[in-house]
């Protein structure tokens, strides 16, 4: 065993001891992740690494004994995966769930590694331990070659901006050390690896459980004459370069305790900073100089690259959290249209039309995928035509945003170049993006301010501007009171128009089919044009299915607050199923028609409708009448 522990100096004086602080303080730091497919051997790698370096107290030792023989895999050996996998769920089932970090040093340098999982339904996990690291070690079980999930987290580490790879032909020794095996396993990896932009890949056989070319040179293959894992990791060159960038400083909170001090709160992203520097709002474009560098431990006179520290500018100019303090001749781009690689990790899939949040560093906007560019097919790394992303898929989309960001590119900077997608309804984590660039196509169309105003055109007709949204199952009536209240209202002099579900999709929407993404983007084109309607003065009565939560939520995320009317026309699928007024639910029902709301295709109830029409018992003019009613209660007519 390769000993790379350290002793302390003895010197009497206190200058040894210094001097051996200030040299582990200078110690470059390396970050890795284990990735690759299930059983590969990647906690057990990470528990040899701490093993062999050192790094386990002998209660460590000992427990580490007696819960091999509970939950270990090994036999009658310490299963040194035990040491990283620490959830009971992990240990019962001998699978890693969450990323777990590690820390350990030799004397030429400290690491940290991240032991990421190995199953498919935890990839969101894998993408989260790469997201910080430099190098991936990925694992290949030596009987089973490269799987698919070793394809995935090597295009997911690609995308995360990851240049160096280690290719651990892991547990060699079972099929007996044989160098054509280990041969093969790395053209294989190579062939597929070679359009994915690494640097480096260095193949290394290795057996994690006896310590085979992990820490040391392995006698039992006299035929590889290269380094071993931590050989090679203690030597490679991966120095971060962020420093030589230009400075990126995204506002997280203004500091203001009391009247006489105003800071910047935040983390350097990237390049450094003095004071006297000046510095740039990178939204507004305002200018400033840094007066102080204020911190915990009392002003600075300069900052960098991963320091946290507080900015105090010469002048008073608006900067809030989201936005960023950038170097006046390296400014960031500013736009509300980005491509970006995807990562998608939630089981219900990315859509094009529908609407996130999307949330970088320090800022957030409601983003909707505008165009779904293409899936990345694992095997072969191929470019090929999608509807939607599903769990665990990686693909190129477009994004709009309803309001501009400050960004770089990925490849200029991980920290100021990616972002995660939140569902709006669950507020869950469901993507994580990767810049490529600006879109600009649309950089020479703006606004144009015209003279006759939304409220002027509501106060000619004498009305409110609204959008009725009626919701609810094929046949519960959703159109005929829609239809009825818009006599009742064109009797009273009132403008308005319906838009029908059927009727759009004889024209704006004959394009589109039934499938959820066709509906996404339905839904999306209707509440476009209901706006541009309201934006008219009119009363609009939209009357479609509409199935999903997310779409509705995002018509009346487009309309201003308190014009978006939803009204729940409440109907049960058996009444509609019963009343069918067009046949289709017998279709339905006998398989000919598919994708089918309610039979298989889901409805999402509303949680909190406007207007809920409970429409059993009672005839479509009574419900006309009572939607009038509020109307005018209301004073939209």
């Amino acid at each position: 065993m390769l000993d790379v522990t350290e002793t302390i100096p003895l010197e009497a004086d206190a200058g040894g001891i210094r001097d051996y602080l200030a040299l582990q303080e200078n110690k470059t730091l390396l970050r890795f992740l284990t990735c690759g497919s299930v059983d590969d051997g990647k906690s057990t790698l990470i528990g040899r690494l701490l093993y062999d370096t050192k790094l386990i107290f002998e209660d460590q030792l000992a427990a580490l004994e007696k819960d091999s023989k509970k939950h270990g895999t090994t036999g009658e050996d310490i299963d040194l995966a035990l040491l990283v996998d620490g959830l009971e769920a992990e240990r019962e089932q001998g699978i890693t769930i969450d990323v777990a970090y590690r820390f350990f040093a030799t004397p030429k340098r400290k690491f940290i590694v991240a032991d990421t999982p190995g199953h498919e339904q935890y990839t969101r996990n894998m993408a989260t331990g790469a997201s910080t690291a430099d190098v991936a070690v990925v694992l290949v079980d030596a009987r089973q070659g490269i799987l698919p999930q070793t394809r995935r987290h090597s295009i997911i580490a690609s995308l995360l901006g990851i240049r160096h790879v280690v290719l651990a032909v892991n547990k060699i020794d079972l099929v007996d050390f044989d160098e054509a095996v280990f041969a093969g396993i790395v053209a294989d990896y190579r062939a597929f690896a070679k359009d994915l932009g690494f640097a480096t890949i260095q193949p290394i056989p290795m057996s994690a459980r006896y310590g085979d070319n992990v820490t040391r040179a392995s006698a039992n293959t006299p035929w590889y004459t290269g380094q071993s894992l931590i050989g090679y990791l203690e030597t490679l060159d991966v120095e971060s370069d962020l420093r030589d960038k230009p400075f990126r400083f995204p506002v997280q909170y203004v500091n203001r305790p009391n009247l006489n001090f105003r800071g910047f709160a935040g983390t350097v992203a990237s390049g450094e900073i003095g004071v006297g520097d000046a510095v740039v709002v990178a939204k507004s474009g305002k200018p400033s100089r840094v007066k102080r560098i204020a911190t915990y431990d009392g002003d600075r006179e300069r900052a960098g690259e991963g320091e946290a520290v507080t900015l105090v500018l010469e002048d008073e100019i608006e900067v809030s959290r989201g936005n960023m303090l950038v170097a006046p001749d390296a400014r960031p781009h500013v736009a509300d249209q980005l491509a970006a690689n995807v990562v998608w990790f939630d089981e219900h899939p990315l859509m094009p039309g529908r609407m996130y949040i999307l949330r970088t560093e320090t800022d957030e906007v409601s983003a909707t995928v505008s165009h779904l560019k293409h899936r990345v097919n694992i095997h072969n790394f191929a470019h090929e035509a999608a509807k939607c992303l599903d769990l665990n898929e990686v693909g190129v989309c477009n994004f709009s945003l309803q309001a501009p960001i400050a960004f770089d590119t990925f490849a200029e900077n991980r920290t100021t170049g990616s972002f995660v997608l939140i569902d709006r309804l669950t507020n869950a984590t469901v993507g994580a993006g990767m810049i490529l660039h600006p879109l600009r196509r649309a950089a020479n169309i703006h606004w144009q301010a015209l003279d006759v105003t939304k409220a002027s055109r509501a106060e000619q007709k004498h009305q409110k501007p609204a959008v009725l949204w009626f919701t609810g199952l094929s046949g519960s009536g959703k159109s005929t009171i829609a239809n009825l209240l818009e006599k009742k209202l064109h009797a009273s002099g009132r403008h308005t128009y319906i838009l029908d579900g059927d009727n759009v999709r004889h024209g704006l929407n004959r394009d589109l089919g039934f499938t959820e993404e066709d509906r996404v983007e339905n839904i999306r084109r209707v509440s476009e044009v209901a706006r541009l309607m309201a934006d008219a003065g009119l009363i609009v009565l939209v009357s479609f299915i509409s199935p999903f939560r997310a779409e509705r939520r995002m018509a009346r995320d487009m309309m201003p607050e308190g014009e978006f009317v939803e009204v729940f026309v409440d109907t049960p699928f058996e009444e509609c199923a019963k009343r069918d007024p067009k046949g289709l639910y017998a279709r339905a029902l006998k398989g000919e028609i598919k994708n089918f709301t309610g039979v298989d295709s889901p409805y999402e109830e509303p949680e909190r409708a406007d207007i809920h029409l409970r429409t059993v018992g009672r005839e479509p003019e009574e419900l006309a009448d009572e939607l009038e009613a509020w109307l005018r209660e209301k004073g939209y007519c």
